[in-house]
């Protein structure tokens, strides 16, 4: 059944040119009739010449030539209808192939970050180009092979009972033991072929994750290691493999010997019906030639289960993908609010990742539009967890965010990220040039604008001295600049996007100190007008915040301005006190 499910999905995805695939069916249909037809005018023109004798020449020839028109006549038409289903069908799969590519790649690219934190990002990649060539080859075998397999077990099989039950007898047994042999290996490999196939998914992360981390790997000598576990997960793959193979090894001697005694059958019984009147010498002929194609027909379609049979855990996977349903969705009638102002409301707000250990826990705060708000506190501590809640790459599992008074889960997603600028603590960038990453926030930014933002954000100079300025291709997740590079390029780009919220995860955390007070003159600037969400480790950075909110273990511990939260001698107080204390030390 998980067969015929997933098969039967590979051909929906074909509903977007149904009108084409119907076409294509029946020109397949077409052909196979035709080919199937074939046999027939054989048999026909044996009879003709075994009773050659007992016609005039004139009738001979007569009756010669409207088989010959016939044959003429079904050859064109096979002829045209091959054509037609070969120059489609290959264009169609090609078509259909990179349109399920790019759905799937649509539909991962909007999943939240639950989904990401548990998936490898090699194996998706994996799983996507895998998939979509399991499609491919699926498509072109239903079009060229399946449906004119369909045709002879539905078309032929009828014909070839109404001239001989016999003969038909032979050929209906035949079919019955390639489906019953078909299903029991299927049985019997089932799993052992999932296996292999989570094999293959595991030598792709562990690849990819290799590659992702060279300099580590050379750093720390890890080569042979990794290249050691590489070799293991392959000889799990060919353990698990093997016995797979084995079976449909099997498979393939059985169903070849039964086709050959099922055809020497047909020629013993033919040769004996013919003996006794039963049986004519054309019926014959054209029985070992349906014989012959229908054999090739079960070859063909046994063959394409075994192909689909190893493919079913990649397509699993595929389908698995595209059905994961995102927790962070635009409800329905979602606004779009244009600009906001700019006020934000944590109300009783709780999350937790796992469902286990709280992230967040009843958290309140309300922070006027164009106010700035530092949060502090150790690692864990919930600061990131909360303002990852505000640009919805989670949902609380309880109370509610508020945006201008509204609802943020009441907000197209789009208008509500439209409103918000993020700088992540880790700035990664995209394998393309430094002026593409800066007009991720706005797609159609000027040069002029873009080096504003630049040296606003302290990057200009540093951009100027690369190779080929705001043109040079950065290195894959940004590895060819400098720690200090990227987040300067994080903050233009920031800049540049020009939103009414800010988010500033640790924005300067890996400047140096000349620098990083150049950058918090620009940030000042920049924040003026606008809601400021600052995570802070370095305490001394968040003098001028209109509010600090101190959280541990996910629950807001203090809260008020720098000097309140000093003057009171709580857990800020003792932070920066440490902090200092650290400071004078070194």
């Amino acid at each position: 059944m998980e067969f015929f499910r997933v098969y039967g999905r590979v051909l929906g995805l074909l509903r977007d040119e149904r009108k084409l695939a119907i076409t294509l069916a029946f020109a397949n249909v077409a052909v196979a009739a035709l080919q199937f037809y074939e046999p027939v005018l054989l048999g026909r023109v044996v009879d003709l010449l075994s009773n050659a004798q007992r016609r005039s020449t004139t009738d001979l020839w007569h009756a010669a030539k409207q088989l010959l028109v016939i044959w003429a006549v079904v050859g064109i038409g096979g002829i045209g209808a091959n054509i037609i289903v070969s120059l489609q069908a290959d264009r169609m799969a090609h078509r259909r192939r990179l349109g399920a590519m790019a759905t799937y790649f649509e539909h991962v690219l909007a999943l939240p970050f639950a989904f990401h934190n548990a998936q490898h990002s090699g194996r998706l990649l994996k799983i996507m180009l895998t998939g979509v060539d399991h499609l491919f080859g699926i498509w072109l075998s239903f079009f060229r092979e399946n449906l004119a397999t369909f045709v002879a077990l539905f078309i032929m099989l009828p014909l070839s009972i109404f001239m001989n039950w016999q003969l038909a007898a032979l050929l209906i047994v035949l079919i019955i033991f390639f489906a019953v042999a078909n299903a029991f290996v299927v049985g019997k490999t089932d799993r052992l072929q999932a296996q292999v196939e989570e094999y293959h998914s595991e030598l792709a992360g562990r690849a990819g994750d290799a590659l992702g981390n060279i300099h580590l790997i050379q750093s720390f000598v890890r080569l042979g290691a990794e290249a050691g576990a590489i070799q293991g997960i392959i000889r799990r793959t060919l353990e698990a493999q093997y016995p797979v193979l084995n079976w449909w090894a099997l498979l393939s001697v059985l169903t070849r010997a039964a086709s050959t005694i099922t055809v020497i059958l047909i020629f013993v019984l033919g040769t004996w019906l013919y003996t006794q009147g039963q049986a004519t010498a054309g019926e014959i002929v054209s029985f070992m030639g349906f014989a012959t194609m229908l054999i090739g027909r079960m070859d063909q379609a046994s063959g394409f289960v075994s192909r689909v049979f190893f493919q079913m855990p990649a397509l699993a996977d595929f389908f698995r993908v595209l059905d994961h349903q995102s927790t962070v969705i635009d409800r329905p009638g979602g606004k779009d609010i244009g600009r906001a102002r700019g006020d934000i409301d944590f109300e009783d707000v709780s999350f937790s990742y796992d469902g286990l250990r709280p992230a967040l826990q009843h958290f309140t705060l309300h922070v006027p539009a164009g106010k700035t708000v530092a949060f502090v506190g150790p690692t864990g501590a919930g600061k990131s967890t909360a303002l990852s809640l505000l640009h919805r790459m989670w949902d609380p599992q309880s109370g509610i965010i508020r945006v201008d008074g509204m609802d943020h889960r009441d907000i197209k997603l789009s208008s509500l990220r439209r409103n918000i600028g993020v700088v992540f603590q880790d700035s990664t960038m995209f394998y393309r040039s430094i002026a593409d990453n800066l007009r991720i926030g706005k797609p159609d930014a000027t040069q002029a604008e873009i080096e504003a933002a630049a040296r606003l954000a302290e990057a200009h100079d540093f951009i100027m001295s690369q190779p080929h300025g705001y043109d040079t291709l950065v290195g894959e997740r940004g590895t060819t600049l400098s720690g200090g590079e990227r987040q300067r390029l994080a903050i233009a780009r920031a800049l540049l996007k020009d939103p009414p919220i800010l988010i500033l995860d640790e924005a300067t955390s890996a400047l140096d100190a000349v620098t990083e007070a150049r950058i918090q003159k620009a940030l000042k600037a920049l924040m003026a007008g606008r809601t400021t969400f600052v995570i802070a480790h370095r305490l001394s950075t968040i003098r001028d915040a209109d509010q600090v909110v101190v959280l541990e273990h996910g629950k807001m511990a203090e809260h008020g301005t720098y000097a309140e939260l000093i003057e009171r001698g709580g857990v800020f107080s003792s932070l920066v006190a440490t902090q200092r204390a650290g400071i004078e030390s070194a």
